[in-house]
């Protein structure tokens, strides 16, 4: 395990190193705003083409990998909103819990770091966890709060939620290089070299910029935040090994890369979600924080595992 925390230190320096830029005000929120949409528009998207690029539709999709990861992803959903539940706190509250109890950090910490260190196999694994999150609990959680609003559903948050899915850089990042694989697009070496270049500043821009704007978070309602980092991970990535070595029997690496990707921090576009929307986003924000703290010995531990089993 020291071993595997050795390699993964590099990836959470680089997240303390963004951190004490944010801290001291050497990095501003307006300057951290603009590295995270440079990482999420431009560098990200070109990492995210690049790899589907090289993979074929067959390893993006299948049906055991995802049927246990959206088995586990829900019941673990389904626990932290019956808790939320239980605390009488309404639905959309309850639903920014939820999400943050299973969204984890895939885009800017996980296929970076789990590409490098459990090998470049881990793309297609990662991509899959990637676009049940994007797909399905994105969705999920615009229904939900605009939902327990308006107390119905309508045309209008459909089209929100449409809308949100064809402009996402990740997924179309995704989708155009599934398409360039499937017929066998010849990509220009100038055009390869671009996207290599732009794409290799996708790592150490997502890293920083996520220390950046963990700077400006706070952490307040320490118990809650707490428990919802406790159920990201552990719970996730417990629920995610059960079910994909039990329940829905997955190929073994795939469901290490799954189980890895489980036990990553809460995701930092919850947050976007819960300020845009106006729900508990000081609670999302330190669930984001604690977790992210904690996951720097958690997640080396989850990963030694699945290498070890490996």
């Amino acid at each position: 395990m020291w071993d595997i925390f050795l390699q993964t230190l590099p990836f959470f320096a680089l997240i303390g190193l963004g951190y004490g830029a944010g801290r001291t005000g050497f990095f501003t929120p307006e300057a951290t705003a603009y590295l995270t949409k440079f990482v999420f528009y431009f560098a990200l998207s070109a990492m995210l083409f690049s790899f589907s690029s090289n993979l074929a539709l067959a390893d993006l999709f299948d049906g055991a990998f995802v049927a246990a990861y959206l088995f586990a992803t829900l019941f673990v959903y389904l626990i932290a909103t019956a808790v939320a539940l239980l605390r009488r706190i309404d639905a959309a509250e309850a639903a920014v819990e939820a999400q943050c109890a299973v969204i984890g950090n895939v885009g800017f910490l996980g296929i970076p770091m789990l590409t490098l260190l459990l090998g470049p196999e881990a793309v297609g694994p990662n991509l899959m966890v990637l676009a049940v999150d994007l797909l399905v609990f994105g969705t999920l959680i615009v229904v939900i709060i605009t939902g327990s609003r308006d107390g119905r559903m309508s045309v209008a948050v459909l089209g929100t939620v449409g809308k949100g899915i064809v402009t996402n850089p990740m997924l179309v990042s995704i989708f155009l290089g599934l398409l360039v694989s499937t017929f066998e697009v010849p990509i220009p070496g100038p055009v390869n070299e671009f996207m290599g270049l732009l794409g290799a500043a996708a790592t150490p821009g997502a890293l920083f910029a996520i220390g950046a704007s963990l700077a400006t978070k706070s952490a307040e309602r320490l118990a809650v935040a707490g428990w919802i980092s406790f159920a990201k991970l552990v719970l996730h990535p417990a629920a995610v090994a059960f079910a994909a070595l039990v329940m829905f029997p997955v190929e073994p690496y795939a469901a290490g890369v799954m189980i890895a990707a489980a036990a990553l921090p809460v995701a930092g576009n919850v947050y976007i979600l819960a300020q845009h929307y106006g729900v508990a986003p000081q609670r999302v924000s330190a669930s984001i924080l604690i977790s992210t703290l904690i996951s720097v010995f958690t997640v080396s531990g989850v990963i030694a595992l699945v290498a070890g089993a490996g």
